[in-house]
């Protein structure tokens, strides 16, 4: 959506409904043409891109051929009169396309194939179809839609079978329900509902000791205190806490061009499930991470905690090796914002920032005085040696008498010392080259002429940058400081005096805080007049930002004032779909006109109302639903009720889903009896800064981020971009790039055949199955029906069918040897392990 006529003039490649390609055109396409396409456009306008921008895919002959919003710009035959010609020779400033952050002008080479392509007729080979042009939207009539409009409170419904609610939600959804003429299925019984909520609140399964204690409490409560114990469970903040780093886009390093750790991360995970635990109020952790650095703290415990919430802001993917300093500045603070407004508002505010928003009322104003408030920002995440010399960052370092946990290793005095010295050399020489260049030095020409060159001064500057930023995290005896990701505001002056890393490097003209100029179609070569920092006005009155602090305190306020209508619906709406698999509305990361209406509009805003009311207590919202009889319902199949409502939308039944990649990993461990429950220290931590992977000067190679493996919960895996860990990532764990409320589920031979292959579902198969032999001692075959049952109880907490009894009964008959491995491994992959039903 921030494509602009310029971006269409590039990418709309169209052509004519002609004779199919000749052999020859077909072979000059995919030489020439296509890999182009592929480099330079499919980021943006593929059926796979993230955002389709401008209403093109060009990834089919017929998205070439319609165009985008703007029409056809390829003319086949004549390629003085196509715009695309005329962009990517750069004849004209406004046309002029790639652009230089996509890398620049194409080599004349290049071009000279697009005009030859052009004159050809621009044959394409290929076939497909391109999705449908989005229609136009008035946005002046989107301040209507349903989302922008403050919660209304509802009365439950009545319904016609009154014995069936258990309470407010249960009406709403009944009523629903009963207004389709649709009945729900019966309640789940007790076995399901107890796997189904320990997943659900713990990402871990129940024990059969836990699972044999409440299927013999019969009292009315049982269920109720199983649900308080899970919620007081620390277990509760990992499972939960791993559901919010999605929406935060967490990882340890930073991706994209260069990928370097971030070996403070870790912090934020931690204080996130921590956090989650102490049932901290929503509006309060929202203001923490945004503003955690401008509360008032209690103490230096306190203080040092809102430090690292600020993390939220830090963690986000950057492209380090970015040459332009004001283009990096420019970029982060747009990821920062669009991460802001999807979080917590399920708003995409990032697609105005070339124009105005096409859809929802955003204008490219209100973009770019959100924007100014994180280009007025310190972005403090660390990254010194890792990108020669590049954007490198500082860090923000906590309260000594906080007492906070440091992972990193003291460095030796001696090495310390040396590399002080090195800096100090590398001051002289810096200042000697200055002031022999300097413009009043007589000998200034013959100094020019002589010595080193730009690039020799250069990677002097990098150097010395690098040791400044490096020694700044250790104390004058080498003993490591506490330090974190975060933020905290840019100074009102310029100072020349600054230390860090960004002293001697080209400025970005964003160094104090100030108001963004709105950049001409995003082009930041293109600077108008400032815009005033502020709050997109579409929702609650937006509070004044004083000249003298950056305004994320006054935007973490707006977020979460009473007449925001977004804040509160948007995070009661993704704890639904974590409960039940979709959400209320099943956007969960668009609210805005083009995403989904919600199913039970009164529900949603009844619960965002109750939500507000009780504290902003996400512990009190789950207790509320899955004390449900809605939450409570089996995951029964039923033909008819399946044909009116095939998604389920009206909540008829619980939909079956397959458990997450963390739970799927932890229950395993937990099944063979390996869990570890202590939280194991960063792998990434204890690497300590610098790439990852890479052919030389990495701290961590591929193979140790994708292969990583500990008894630890999966939460606590290396989270390194790009190379995640491959026991998550075959279960579709989120590329941690931008905001994720809802995880994809696929179900492909990739993930059987890691359950087939692993070595580490062949470790735990083992341990499964020498715990169950344990149990029982005795030959192989002895205790057969208590021994099998008893894997079932640990694997699949249900005791076993007869078809599966029979089943394993053939596999010990055929190699009594190695039958239990095979058994436990057969148990692991199988579908209801996956399941939570």
């Amino acid at each position: 959506m921030k494509a602009t006529p310029v971006i269409l003039a590039l990418l709309a490649v169209a052509t004519h409904a002609a004779e199919p390609p000749t052999a020859e055109e077909t072979a000059f396409f995919e030489k020439h043409i296509r890999p182009m396409l592929v480099e330079k456009c499919y980021d943006c306008h593929s059926a796979k891109a993230e955002k389709i921008k401008g209403g093109l895919t060009l990834d089919t002959r017929d998205g070439l051929r319609r165009g985008g919003d703007n029409g056809q710009v390829v003319i086949p035959g004549d390629a003085e009169k196509s715009a695309l010609i005329t962009a990517i020779r750069y004849q004209d400033s406004d046309l002029a396309m790639p652009p230089k952050k996509a890398g620049g002008k194409l080599p004349d080479a290049v071009i000279r194939d697009f005009e030859q392509w052009v004159k050809m007729g621009a044959p394409d080979p290929r076939t497909g179809s391109a999705p449908p042009i989005a229609k136009k939207y008035d946005t002046s009539a989107a301040k209507n839609w349903w989302a922008f409009q403050p919660p209304k409170a509802s009365a439950p419904p009545t319904v016609k079978d009154a014995a069936w609610p258990r309470g407010d939600i249960d009406h709403f959804v009944l009523a629903a329900l009963e207004e389709k003429g649709l009945s729900p299925v019966g309640d789940a019984d007790k076995a399901t509902l107890l796997r189904r909520v320990y997943f659900d609140l713990t990402g871990l399964p129940p024990s059969p000791d836990e699972l044999r204690a409440f299927l013999t409490d019969q009292s009315p409560a049982a269920f109720e205190k199983i649900v308080d114990r899970l919620l007081a469970s620390p277990r509760f903040g990992e499972h939960w806490g791993r559901h919010w780093l999605d929406v935060a886009r967490y990882a340890e390093s930073s991706g994209r061009d260069v990928n370097v750790t971030f070996p403070n991360a870790w912090r934020y995970r931690d204080y996130v499930v921590a956090a989650l635990n102490e049932d901290k109020p929503f509006d309060r952790f929202a203001q923490e991470q945004l503003a955690g650095d401008l509360l008032p703290a209690a103490d230096a415990r306190q203080r040092a905690e809102q430090l690292v919430a600020t993390g939220f802001l830090a963690v986000g993917a950057k492209s380090l090796n970015e040459t332009n300093p004001r283009q990096f500045a420019v970029d982060l603070a747009d990821e920062q914002a669009d991460s802001v407004g999807q979080a917590f508002l399920g708003l995409t505010v990032g697609c105005a920032r070339c124009h105005d928003h096409k859809f929802d009322p955003v204008s490219q104003r209100d973009y770019t005085a959100l924007a100014g408030i994180f280009l007025s920002t310190d972005t403090r995440f660390g990254t010194p040696g890792g990108v020669q010399g590049r954007n490198l960052s500082r860090l923000v370092e906590l309260p000594a008498e906080a007492r906070v946990p440091i992972v990193a290793a003291p460095m030796a005095a001696e090495k310390f010392k040396g590399k002080t010295a090195r800096m100090e050399d590398l001051s002289a020489q810096l200042a000697k080259i200055l002031a022999d260049r300097a413009p009043n030095n007589p000998n200034r020409e013959r100094n020019m002429q002589g010595g080193m060159n730009a690039f020799d001064i250069v990677r002097l500057f990098t150097q010395k940058a690098e040791l400044e930023a490096e020694l700044s995290n250790y104390e004058s005896d080498g003993r490591p400081k506490a330090l974190t990701m975060g933020v905290a505001d840019k100074p009102l002056t310029a100072t020349t005096t600054r230390r860090g890393p960004s002293r001697g490097q080209r400025t970005s003209g964003f160094e104090i805080i100030g108001d963004s100029p709105l950049f001409g179609r995003g082009d930041i070569a293109k600077a108008g007049d400032p815009v005033p920092r502020g709050m997109p006005a579409l929702l609650a009155t937006a509070p004044e930002i004083p000249p003298d602090t950056s305004g994320r305190l006054q935007l973490a306020q707006w977020l979460t004032s009473p007449g925001n209508p977004l804040t509160s619906r948007v995070i009661v709406n993704r704890a639904w779909h974590w409960l039940f698999g979709r959400g209320l509305v099943a956007s969960t990361d668009n609210f805005g006109t083009t995403g989904e209406r919600p199913s039970h509009p009164e529900l949603l805003d009844s619960l965002a109302k109750r939500f507000t009311a009780d504290g902003w207590s996400l512990k009190r919202l789950i207790r509320q639903i899955v004390l449900s009889r809605t939450y409570q319902l089996a995951a029964t199949h039923d033909d008819a009720r399946f044909a009116a409502d095939p998604e389920n939308a009206l909540l008829w039944r619980h939909s079956p889903r397959r458990l997450d990649a963390e739970s799927i990993r932890d229950a395993m461990l937990a099944a063979s009896g390996s869990l570890d429950l202590k939280p194991p220290v960063s792998l990434i931590a204890k690497a300590g800064d610098g790439p990852v992977g890479g052919p030389r000067n990495n701290v961590i190679t591929d193979e140790q981020a994708s292969q990583a493996m500990h008894n630890g919960r999966s939460l606590y895996l290396p989270a390194a971009r790009s190379v995640p860990p491959e026991a998550l990532s075959v279960f579709d764990l989120p590329d941690a790039s931008a905001v994720r409320g809802a995880r994809e589920v696929t179900n492909v031979p990739a993930q059987s055949l890691f359950l087939m292959n692993s070595e580490f579902v062949t470790q735990q198969s083992g341990r499964l199955a020498a715990r169950v032999l344990a149990a029982y001692p005795g030959d192989a075959a002895a205790h057969f029906d208590e021994r099998f049952a008893h894997a079932c109880w640990l694997t699949l907490g249900r005791a076993p069918e007869a078809a599966e009894t029979a089943a394993a009964k053939a596999l010990l008959a055929r190699k009594p040897a190695t039958a239990w491995p095979a058994i436990a491994r057969g148990l692991f992959t199988s579908a209801p392990f996956r399941m939570n039903r």
